[in-house]
């Protein structure tokens, strides 16, 4: 079924009409109500073909460590780490397992090139390995834990990383996200409460140092090469949401929850008529912000919003997160791919979010319709060829894991990004 998946992708990618326009029309806007429910033995018919073509084309080898749980090795891993949890794949759950430390073990020979990164870097590889450790009985990389939490001190340092230290790919909220992580899978803590509290206390005053010092609109700002992000991949969307995630601090800290109110009030001022968001501050008041990607713009900022609504039981939050779904619905069809960092996976788990904040029913209907795009003529003939077809955030991967919470909707969870356990 998959074998012509991205075949003739590359063909038109270079038109000018396809640099134009981000998106597929979205044909399914009359046919929500009778839209066929989720067909279970065809989404793990559809997880297996992935699954197998994965396995073929990107190989557990040191070649292809580079990237970490971004486009490397890892996030293979992790993907049948995912896939072995899941319980309609109960079966399979050994073979994932095994799967999963052939393609973490070439990645913990070598390194992906920076230590601290959690989603580019070595992080991210002892974070899956600390858990993948457990299920396999405790002897494969015992010291790994221990390894994670050593790196707690890299981040305690003002002038961690010239770059940007703070964001998820490489800075502290990517590290918070991965120690939280750990923390629910193995049921115990890999950082003690005030371990988390010092790396959240660093993020604070780094972010209003350099509010301050650039004269920004509200108590916390952040910068990833001196661009202020606003989205989830490099900006101030997941850094406060890691900052109401870590549980107590904003109840330790009281300036810091005010600080980061009063940042979210002007994040949500900045949702424009449409639903989306600019990507960066430099973007504020232009009139079209075309980016409808997790990476920038709604699908990754609907994130910080529903955590907010969660956590504070204020209306805009929860308008915000509605909103921002019907942009999805509108513009979500992306021609970028299949992946979830910028392609129509990561905008289908906007819909299983919205699901599960809501329980509204037809927000299920509106991801598996969002599946179904993704195995239409019109996909596989346009749709762009991803840079790592095979990986978590680009490629492939990300959507199997996708389709996997296609199956447990009221479990469903971005990766890393999870908005509603208390942890």
């Amino acid at each position: 079924m998959l074998k012509n998946l991205f075949k003739g992708l590359r063909t038109l990618s270079n038109l000018s009409i396809f640099k134009m326009v981000r998106y597929f029309v979205n044909p399914y806007e009359d046919s929500i109500a009778t839209a066929s429910p989720i067909n279970k033995e065809e989404v793990l018919t559809q997880i297996t073909d992935h699954v197998n073509s994965i396995s073929k084309r990107l190989t557990p080898s040191r070649k292809n460590v580079n990237g970490g749980l971004y486009v490397g090795c890892t996030g293979i891993s992790y993907m049948f780490y995912y896939l072995a949890k899941n319980p309609f794949l109960s079966e399979f759950k050994g073979v994932y397992f095994e799967k999963s430390l052939d393609y973490l073990k070439p990645a913990l020979e070598t390194s992906a090139g920076d230590k601290t990164s959690f989603l580019l870097g070595d992080a991210g590889t002892l974070a899956l390995a600390s858990v993948l450790n457990k299920e396999l009985g405790g002897n494969q990389f015992p010291d790994a834990l221990a390894k994670y939490r050593a790196l707690q001190n890299y981040y305690l340092n003002p002038k961690f990383l010239k770059c940007g230290g703070d964001e998820f790919f490489v800075g502290r909220a990517g590290y918070i996200a991965g120690a939280l992580w750990i923390n629910r899978e193995l049921q115990a803590q890999v950082l003690s409460k005030e371990e988390l509290y010092k790396i959240c206390d660093m993020i604070i005053a780094s972010g209003r140092e350099y509010s301050a010092k650039h004269k920004s609109p509200c108590p916390l700002m952040y910068h990833y090469y001196n661009t202020e992000y606003l989205g989830a991949a490099h900006g101030i969307s997941f850094i406060l949401q890691m900052l109401m995630n870590v549980p107590g601090y904003l109840e330790h800290n009281v300036q810091a929850l005010n600080d980061v109110r009063a940042t979210l009030n002007f994040i949500v001022s900045l949702q424009t008529e449409d639903g989306n968001w600019p990507c960066c501050m430099d973007e504020i008041g232009q009139s079209d912000h075309k980016l409808v990607h997790w990476c920038h713009g709604a699908p990754g900022t609907i994130y910080l919003m529903a955590k907010a609504y969660l956590m504070f039981k204020d209306k805009r939050f929860m308008n915000a997160c509605i909103k921002a779904g019907d942009l999805v619905w509108q513009k979500g069809l992306l021609r970028k791919g299949p992946g979830i960092c910028h392609g129509v996976a990561g905008n289908g788990y906007v819909f299983l979010l919205l699901h599960r904040l809501t329980g509204d029913e037809k927000y299920l209907i509106k991801a598996k319709l969002f599946a179904d795009f993704m195995m239409s003529d019109d996909f596989l003939r346009d749709a762009r060829l991803p840079d790592n077809p095979e990986s978590l955030y680009e490629g492939t991967a990300g959507t199997v894991c996708f389709l996997a919470d296609l199956l447990v909707p009221d479990k469903a969870e971005f990766p890393f990004q999870d908005v509603f356990t208390v942890y």
